[in-house]
């Protein structure tokens, strides 16, 4: 017997001006690492990152309770890519 799934995708992102905003650290800029995690529970979790360096912080606003991970994680992307201290994003209602 499997245990429940646990989805992931990471991917770099050059932030725009404005960049990121993180709950530990505020906004971060640059070349950014985006890592978004589905888990069992429907709880989608973004996580940000310098690329390359070893400290990982949230995404302000994270997690979103429910929605489909793929396209949450492209959402992302897309506002990281935007800027404007770029927050996680709301699930559809």
């Amino acid at each position: 017997m499997t245990g429940p799934r646990q989805y992931q995708w990471q991917d770099e992102v050059l932030a725009g001006p404005g960049g990121a905003m993180t709950d530990e650290v505020g906004v971060i800029t640059g070349p950014l690492t985006l890592r978004t995690t589905g888990g069992p529970d429907g709880t989608v979790r973004f996580e940000v990152q310098y690329t390359d360096a070893d400290e990982w912080y949230t995404l302000t606003g994270s997690p979103a309770a429910h929605g489909d991970p793929y396209a949450l994680h492209t959402a992302a992307l897309r506002a990281i890519r935007a800027g404007g201290g770029a927050e996680a994003p709301v699930p559809p209602a």
